[in-house]
This record gives C-alpha cells, sequence and structure tokens, in this order.
C-alpha cells in the first residue's frame, strides 16, 4: 500500500510539474513580441540594387532598422566612390585626383579597405589589384559608349592597354598611418576597389548591425548577400544564386542556405558587360592578359567574411578551374560553384552540403 501512495504522488508531483511548465511556457509565448517579415530595397547605393529582410513588431521599427543600415551604406558608398565628389569627403575619386601631387587626409575607414585589398592582392597572387585603375577604366568608357551604341562597340586597342598597365604598381599606392594620409607615388596611377569596395562594406554594415543589437537580418548588396542569426523560426536563411543564363525560363540556377554570419557572393559575366561583334565582354578583367575572362559565365562562393568572399570570387574568375579549385579547397570555410555558358555546374569540396532543395 505504501509503496503504491508514493508512485501514485510521484504521478501527481509530475502532472503538476508538467502543468507548471506548460503554463510559464505559453505565458512566455504570450509576453513575446510577434514579429513580422519586411523588406526595403534601395537602387541608388553603389549603383546596384540593395536589399534589407529583417523582422520587426510594426513597419515603422524596420523602417527605423533599414534606415540605419542604409545610412551606412550610403556613408561606404561615398568614400568609396571613384567617379563622384562629395561635399566634406575625401574618397577614393580625391585620392586619384592627387596622384603624384599629395598624400590625402582620409577617412580611416578607406585606410583600412586599401590595407584590406592590399592583403587580398597578396593572398590572389595578384589577380586582385586595385590599383589597375588605369586599365579598368579604359574598359569603362569602351564598355559604356558600346552599351549605348551597340552598332558602334569596338574593344581598346591592346597597346593602349599594355601603356595603362604599367601604372599598376599596388607599391606605388602608399599608407601612412600616423598621418592617415594615402598617396599615389605614380601620376598615371589611379584606384578602382571594384573589387573589394562592395564585399568590404557589406561586411562592416554587418558587423555595425551586430553592433546596434539587430538580429534576423538579411542584407543584398548586388551579388553580395549577407545574412545574421537566420529566420525567426530557427530556420537558416535560404538563398537563390542568379542564373547566369539571362535567356534561361529558370531564373534560379542553385538554392543555398547560409548559417549565422556567412555570405553568397558571386561575379560572372551577365552583370556588367557589353557586345562586341556578337562576343560579350564582361568587368572582370584579367590582368595577365589585359581583357575580360571568358572561362566562367558565373562563379559563386559561400564564407564567413563578405569582403574576401568579393575579392576571391574576382581572383577565381580569372582563374582555371584546376587552379580555382585548388585555391579554395586548400582555405577552410570557403567553398564555390563554377557555372559554365552550356550550364554545368563544379563544385569544391563541400559546397553541396549547402544546398537545399
Amino acid at each position: 500500500m505504501k509503496k503504491w501512495k508514493n508512485a501514485l504522488i510521484a504521478a501527481v508531483a509530475i502532472v503538476v510539474v508538467s502543468a507548471v511548465a506548460l503554463y510559464l511556457n505559453q505565458l512566455k509565448t504570450n509576453r513575446q513580441p510577434k514579429l513580422t517579415k519586411y523588406t526595403a530595397t534601395f537602387l541608388d547605393i553603389f549603383d546596384t540594387r540593395t536589399e534589407i529582410l529583417g523582422y520587426a513588431e510594426t513597419k515603422e521599427e524596420f523602417s527605423e532598422q533599414a534606415a540605419l543600415l542604409k545610412e551606412r551604406l550610403v556613408f561606404y558608398n561615398k568614400l568609396y566612390d571613384i567617379y563622384n565628389d562629395y561635399e566634406d569627403v575625401a574618397n577614393i575619386k580625391t585620392i586619384n585626383d592627387n596622384a603624384g601631387i599629395a598624400p590625402v587626409s582620409v577617412d580611416p575607414e578607406i585606410i583600412e579597405l586599401i590595407d584590406f585589398s592590399k592583403r587580398m592582392y597578396e593572398e590572389t597572387d595578384g589577380r586582385v589589384n586595385i590599383a589597375m585603375g588605369a586599365v579598368l577604366s579604359i574598359w569603362h568608357e569602351y564598355r559604356e559608349y558600346g552599351s549605348e551604341n551597340p552598332e558602334s562597340a569596338t574593344l581598346p586597342k591592346i597597346e593602349e592597354l599594355q601603356e595603362a598597365a604599367k601604372h599598376t604598381n599596388i607599391e606605388d599606392v602608399i599608407i601612412d598611418r600616423d598621418a592617415g594620409t594615402v598617396f599615389l607615388a605614380d601620376p598615371e596611377m589611379s584606384l578602382d576597389v571594384g573589387s573589394t569596395g562592395k564585399g568590404y562594406a557589406v561586411q562592416r554594415v554587418m558587423e555595425y548591425a551586430r553592433e546596434q543589437g539587430l538580429s534576423h537580418v538579411l542584407l543584398s548588396l548586388g551579388g553580395n548577400i549577407s545574412g545574421i542569426d537566420g529566420r525567426i523560426d530557427g530556420t537558416n536563411f535560404k538563398l537563390a544564386i542568379q542564373n547566369p543564363d539571362l535567356n534561361s525560363n529558370e531564373e534560379y540556377i542553385e538554392m543555398v542556405e547560409i548559417t549565422d554570419g556567412q555570405c553568397v557572393v558571386s561575379s560572372g559575366d551577365y552583370q556588367r558587360f557589353y557586345v562586341v561583334d556578337g562576343e560579350v565582354y564582361c568587368h572582370i578583367i584579367n590582368p595577365d592578359t589585359l581583357f575580360p575572362a571568358n572561362t566562367f559565365a558565373a562563379v559563386s562562393l559561400i564564407t564567413d567574411d563578405s569582403g574576401e568572399a568579393d575579392a576571391f570570387s574576382t581572383a577565381i574568375y580569372n582563374m582555371t578551374l584546376e587552379e580555382g579549385l585548388a585555391f579554395v579547397n586548400s582555405r577552410e570555410g570557403l567553398e564555390a560553384m563554377w557555372v559554365y555558358h552550356d550550364g554545368s555546374k563544379v563544385y569544391s569540396d563541400h559546397f553541396e552540403e549547402s544546398i537545399v532543395e
């Protein structure tokens, strides 16, 4: 009888504990704010489409969060701009305008970007070189004219490109951290941070978002997509990688998921290009040939640093497949997918682990 009573008491205790736990859980759930998913789109930053996805109790609350991130992106856009002047802002264009003339006092964020870009130059054996502005500006002019006047589109002469290439020595980019200045020792040199600036800005903005206490945020700046946490249901963000074949009926070529802090960055000949005699010439210039790379339609990377991903995607796009595979597989936490013009794909060792249905 005593044993039976003890069992009954234990059973009652379990029921009571379970009821209390259920009540506390319901109380906690009822106290949690109901969050709704919102998105904001901007077309005036880094000359590309920007999308911010987040969760908030109200649209007004989300708008404040999105405005905070946009303000920071605009800050970097002005600093890294090579085409426009801004009042009271010394930017990359200011440095270029003073090439061979005088050092320019700049915001520390510019020095950090240039220092980072120099490291990317070393890590990619010169395949990412922000000092190639003299060459890239020639291609930019031909591409702009050819896009607006397709019937008259032409290619730069190799002699013109080779002459410009004489002024691309990254050692002539002089940083004085104590003085807070940047100086281009070659008066014919110019910087173009297109291979690093956008991705580096995304990385810095997402770090800023964490500092501001934001969570469950997805930021897409052109081909650079980075996330904090995941969706509020506890699952990872799922991202569709654009099909580089713009004539295909399939808008996306692969669906992947990223964990907290990861990013997806893509480079390809479908983003900025022009056509000459039926051939596509994109904006990614191979520093060895001084002409656009054309082996792949696109390269997509998954890693945990958007700045590195931006630089590495440019470098890998300019490599052979064998070189690219060796580069990616030798780096922990970096995965890649190569897409050929016929739609066939090649993956690094662990890229497919991120693919979802």
